[in-house]
């Protein structure tokens, strides 16, 4: 146990800068251990680092748990605050003498909103703002934002982000959709009856914590058709990956207007069972750390985001 003296004469100087970087690494991972790996250290040499910057502030930082170690309210509060002054700090140093709006975005993104509606528009980005970069990360789990160097992420979700900042970009609408081969050989058009036969192919995981089938359920109970869902199935990790497997006539996906519009303005899809409509309240969402101020390269980004989901859907 740390006994910490009065916190009247604490005082910040240039030998506690590195402790600070210390302390920074070790809150960002809550692991002294992990700390240690990114800073080439032993983990004795963060826990001492730790505990002289403690001391010299007059401030506990952290409870140093058996097997881990978690921040103290004071240790949440000046991580927030060292977030925010490096964050600034980077943001001054990528900026020109003529103020140019430059610098790296790191975007984490659902595999199919990423591959189908914001990659074939990042050439306007790129013309526009050409002193920018944008490094295009995929997955379908929530990221954890303390410990991975994220700044902005587009997630296909409820509206839920505890802690952070999330901004709607788009509303999605679904409908069923299949190749007009598979629409014909089933006799779907105006039958919706005819579904029972056919093979749902499904996106397992559609949004956080979705059940495989989810999408169709929300469907199927938005139009009274719950009772005429066949059993036989494919399952994907993508939306992506279901549409591509309806495209070459394996059977019949739920398709969001925003990602395959085009395909079905170009012929290569149907909509046998009526047209797109709200099934729900999943939406397209914009989702960062509380930043105050947020980076220039950030807002014209979000801002261009804005531009193109106000837009036509098609590219």
């Amino acid at each position: 146990m740390l006994n910490l003296p009065p916190r009247a004469g604490s005082r910040l100087n240039s030998s506690q800068f590195a402790n600070l970087h210390t302390f920074l690494v070790a809150a960002r991972h809550l692991s002294f251990a992990r700390a240690a790996d990114e800073l080439c250290l032993t983990a004795s040499a963060v826990s001492h680092r730790i505990g002289r910057l403690e001391s010299a502030l007059s401030i506990k930082l952290f409870v140093r748990l058996t097997r881990q170690v978690r921040l103290t309210e004071e240790g949440e509060r000046i991580f927030r605050i060292l977030q925010n002054a490096v964050g600034d700090l980077s943001e001054a140093l990528q900026q020109s003498s003529q103020a140019d709006i430059a610098g790296a975005i790191v975007l984490y993104a659902r595999p199919s909103v990423a591959q189908c509606w914001l990659v074939p528009r990042l050439a306007d980005f790129a013309r526009r703002y050409p002193l920018v970069s944008v490094d295009l990360r995929v997955g379908n789990e929530s990221v954890d934002f303390r410990t991975r160097n994220i700044d902005l992420a587009l997630y296909y979700a409820s509206g839920d982000f505890p802690g952070l900042t999330g901004l709607k970009l788009m509303e999605e609408q679904m409908a069923p959709v299949c190749s007009p081969e598979y629409a014909k050989r089933h006799r779907l058009v105006d039958r919706p009856g005819n579904l029972q036969h056919c093979t749902l192919l499904h996106d397992s995981l559609a949004w956080e914590n979705a059940s495989h089938d989810a999408e169709w359920r929300l469907w199927a109970r938005q139009h009274g058709m719950e009772a005429s869902l066949p059993t036989r199935h494919f399952t994907f990790d993508s939306s992506n990956l279901s549409v591509i497997a309806a495209m070459n006539h394996a059977g019949i996906a739920i398709g969001r207007q925003r990602l395959v519009q085009e395909r079905v303005s170009r012929g290569e899809l149907v909509l046998p069972l009526g047209d797109f409509s709200r099934c729900g309240h999943y939406d397209y969402y914009l989702v960062h750390p509380p930043l105050d101020p947020v980076p220039r390269r950030l807002l014209v980004f979000m801002d261009w985001l804005k531009e193109c989901a106000n837009g036509a859907l098609s590219t």
